[in-house]
């Protein structure tokens, strides 16, 4: 919904977010995943979590909220709390503000006073989140604190240990630091929002006095949509590449009309800077895996000219796929999806022709069509837009641009192999396949809430969630990590089952889309059958649940062998294998642990 996308009308979002609910829930075609979000606030939360939940809805998420009571942040996380229990939470968010630190450092307070004043502070806000991490075993989003709305020392408020400022300085950078070394917690950087919002706005005392908001009315719109981009990260809603126009968007100046050498790009002009400083952060998004794809009218030559400059920020190399030509952008984008294994909504669509931008609206509802503004508005639009709000990163993520240029070379070798099993024999592959491991959870986590295509239930669990299954002894989880002559794809198969007996139940069986064809879903299969062998069960169950993206794998378990047992009209269908101690291996291409 363009209401609910950066840069928004914050106040018609506060007016008219009963009448943006409705049509939010009134959309045709949207699959949404229900998650539980329990609000614990220092302040009132009720406007924060009415607002939340429209940014959620937007983002394909259906939540279903408890809120504390006014100021119970620290008794409900605490405490034991039977109706939070039964509430079961998938995030907990933890709405506090400056206002909620019990005691500031006095003017005549020595400094080992201070740093007790500091200590304590932090330590009643871990014991909450640890409480919280051994009791619910959920994700926490935790506010750091704004700064305060007046300096009684001036400028050395920053300096003096007895200023606010530097108080709060200090205890932001300890949250950071204890956010750094905790998984599934996760810091909202309320400090920098309210800053970019400005300050004084942000903190308007009548707010506080008249209906306890820390954070005046007209911002909440602003924090939530942040709260919202860390739930939605968590959950597999994030984009995944750039699809880029060139001229005036990449560059200044139209490459065909003024030649390689009159474009805009370097540092010998402000727009030309301006454009530079564009490219370069684009390249930082490609150094955390994210795609950068090209769609540009424009003969090929003359678009790879733009980028043999010696001053481009941006080379050739950097784009995971490179569209000029003369086709509609919209099928470019289509193109350069399916080229990918993406889907059109994976992408982030940024040019600065609003017609092209209108095309790829109405042609992909599903994609990210940003309004950039001038060029000196690019980073910020997007920047702040969220599109790719970082959970986690992991080794597989810095990797990704090089995993698909290494998926390039296999295309390659494939068009000259004619027969196909040969040409697995050729790639030389061992597989890493296992139970659930610490070093690979945030990878699982990330996983299940990112594959749609070859899904076959379409489950989404946080990282604590994978945590709590690995752990129990009522699960069989296995990971599936693919690598061959031309690189590691990291792990890229996940099943999670749920014993009864002598029963599995298949709850999540995926595979990434980029080792399609390469028979990893049987090693996964051979191996899932040999546990359950040990495990002494006789029966594999299986369901397929469809989407409007996961069609590929309608009939898989057909092909695994199973029997189909049931299917309703909605096209959900049940299974069943029976395990065997004569159980023959399906596949003979992989070398698996050795």
């Amino acid at each position: 919904m363009k209401e609910l996308e950066y840069p928004f009308d914050a106040e018609f979002i506060i007016e008219k977010k009963k009448k943006l609910r409705r049509l939010l829930l009134e959309r045709e075609g949207v699959t949404y995943i229900e998650k539980k979000i329990a609000v614990l606030g220092g302040q009132t939360t009720q406007n924060i979590t009415l607002v939340l939940e429209l940014f959620l809805l937007n983002y394909g998420i259906k939540p279903t909220f408890y809120e504390s009571e006014y100021n119970m942040w620290f008794e409900d996380g605490m405490f034991d709390n039977e109706e939070l229990k039964a509430f079961a939470p998938d995030v907990i968010y933890i709405c506090t503000c400056n206002r909620n630190i019990d005691r500031y450092p006095a003017l005549n307070d020595p400094a080992e006073t201070v740093e007790k004043l500091r200590n304590d502070v932090f330590d009643k806000f871990k014991a909450v989140w640890q409480h919280i991490a051994d009791t619910y075993h959920c994700a926490v989003i935790q506010n750091n604190f704004e700064y305060p709305s007046y300096r009684l020392l001036g400028n050395a408020d920053a300096s003096d240990i007895h200023g606010k400022v530097n108080f709060i300085s200090r205890l932001n950078a300890d949250f950071a630091e204890y956010a750094g070394g905790h998984d599934n917690f996760f810091l909202l950087d309320v400090n920098y929002i309210s800053s970019a919002y400005g300050l004084d706005k942000w903190s308007l005392p009548f707010y506080w006095h008249m209906y306890k908001y820390a954070v005046s009315v007209p911002a909440i719109p602003y924090l939530s949509f942040n709260v919202a981009n860390i739930i939605k990260s968590l959950y597999g809603r994030n984009k995944k590449a750039f699809n880029l126009d060139l001229d005036n968007t990449l560059w200044g100046g139209v490459i065909g009309d003024d030649g390689a050498d009159n474009i805009e790009i370097g540092q010998e002009t402000p727009m030309a800077q301006g454009y530079s400083e564009f490219q370069e952060y684009l390249k930082l998004h490609k150094e955390m895996g994210v795609l950068l794809t090209v769609n540009s009218k424009n003969d090929e030559a003359n678009a790879l000219s733009g980028f043999e400059r010696p001053d481009s920020i941006l080379r050739r190399e950097d784009f995971a796929s490179f569209k000029a030509n003369w086709e509609p952008k919209s099928e470019n984008l289509k193109a350069t999806a399916a080229e990918l294994n993406l889907l059109p909504e994976s992408f982030v669509f940024v040019d600065d022709n609003p017609a092209e931008r209108a095309i790829i609206s109405a042609q992909h509802p599903g994609c990210a069509v940003p309004e950039i503004g001038e060029v000196e508005e690019y980073i910020k639009n997007i920047d702040r837009s969220g599109f790719f709000e970082v959970t986690s990163l992991s080794a597989d993520d810095l990797k990704r641009a090089e995993m698909y240029r290494q998926n390039a070379e296999r295309s390659d070798a494939e068009a000259s192999f004619a027969d196909y099993g040969e040409y697995l024999k050729f790639l030389e592959m061992k597989g890493e396949i296992g139970p659930f491991k610490p070093l690979y959870m945030a990878r699982i986590a990330q996983l299940t809430n990112k594959s749609n295509q070859f899904n076959l239930t379409t489950r989404r669990y946080s990282q604590a969630e994978i945590e709590g299954i690995a752990a129990d002894s009522s699960y069989i989880t296995l990971y599936g990590k693919l690598i061959d002559k031309f690189g590691d794809n990291g792990v890229v198969s996940v099943i999670i089952g749920k014993k009864n007996a002598n029963t599995l139940d298949i709850d999540l069986w995926l595979m990434s889309c980029r080792v399609l064809k390469r028979d990893m879903e049987f090693a996964m299969m051979d191996e899932l059958v040999h546990t359950c062998q040990t495990a002494g069960i006789t029966m594999i169950r299986g369901h397929y649940y469809p989407t409007a993206k996961n069609g590929m794998v309608r009939d898989f378990y057909d092909r695994m062998g199973f029997t189909k047992t049931s299917e309703d009209p909605d096209g959900n269908t049940d299974w069943e294998f029976t395990v065997t101690s004569d159980y023959i291996d399906k596949q003979y291409v992989i070398l698996v642990n050795d």
